[in-house]
């Protein structure tokens, strides 16, 4: 052993032995709620299946489906830009989507060509589409009820749907509501410090085009955020050119976004 100070000399001592529980390694439930414990691998695979290297895994952690099941991994505030377009041309549905997971699953098998298909789509086994398809299983787990609705809704009246965005890239534009940080740099660099912010505003019909020809193409999230941003930027911060010139907006921290036909 080295000569020097040891680690045990500041340990606080009480007749010469150490006090009980006054050095400890992890967490001490007395002080820290524990939330949840995932790897650090796992919050790599997180960040680079979404491309957001900047995500703050500890919102994610106490709820998370490891990544190995793909389709399970949760993800309610990650895709927050895609699920906002999707939920903006599902309001033109005439119909509602089927109710019961049972009828959910043929939907999707006569879609999908085969329970193969949705097994995959879904992240479960072939045998258990099958049960559900025979209404041997009624009521599947919450994750796997919110993935068989999202691919229901996904596939649910395409002709409808796309008319609908068609019409808001062409003639009426979207309506765009979010409450996120937003800070500005200027050529001479950063001209504001980020602030939080919640507006409310139309888009016109060549940003609403935009946005949907990016999702349609596979633009991430963080692409599409950065579109909305790029929108945002124009018609509130820039006056559709009017004022601010060069004015760049970076949209960050994002806890609301909303689209509207």
């Amino acid at each position: 052993m080295a000569d020097g100070t040891s680690p045990l000399d500041f340990l606080p001592y009480r007749e010469g032995k150490p006090l009980p529980g006054g050095f400890k390694l992890g967490i001490n439930l007395d002080l820290v709620k524990h939330k949840g414990t995932q790897t650090v691998l796992w919050g790599e695979e997180v960040r680079e299946r979404f491309n957001m290297p900047e995500l703050n895994l500890a919102r994610y952690i106490k709820d998370a489906i490891p990544p190995s099941r793909q389709q399970g991994v949760k993800e309610p505030r990650m895709a927050i830009a895609r699920e906002g377009m999707d939920a903006a041309a599902q309001q033109a549905f005439t119909r509602p989507i089927p109710k019961s997971a049972g009828a959910q699953r043929r939907y999707l098998v006569r879609q999908l060509k085969g329970t193969r298909a949705v097994a995959d789509a879904l992240g479960v086994t072939q045998r258990t589409v099958e049960r559900y398809v025979k209404d041997q299983i009624r009521r599947p787990r919450a994750d796997l009820a919110r993935r068989l609705e999202d691919a229901v809704r996904a596939r649910w009246q395409p002709r409808i749907r796309a008319q609908a965005r068609k019409q808001a890239a062409t003639s009426t534009g979207l309506v765009v509501e979010t409450r996120a940080r937003f800070g500005f740099t200027a050529a001479p660099g950063t001209t504001d410090d980020a602030r939080l912010r919640h507006l409310t505003l139309a888009l016109p019909p060549h940003h609403a085009a935009r946005l949907f020809d990016a999702q349609d193409t596979g633009a991430n999230e963080q692409q599409l955020r950065d579109l909305a941003a790029e929108a945002l930027g124009e018609v509130y911060f820039r006056d559709g050119g009017r004022r601010a010139t060069g004015l760049e907006v970076e949209f960050t921290d994002v806890e609301h976004l909303e689209f509207d036909l």
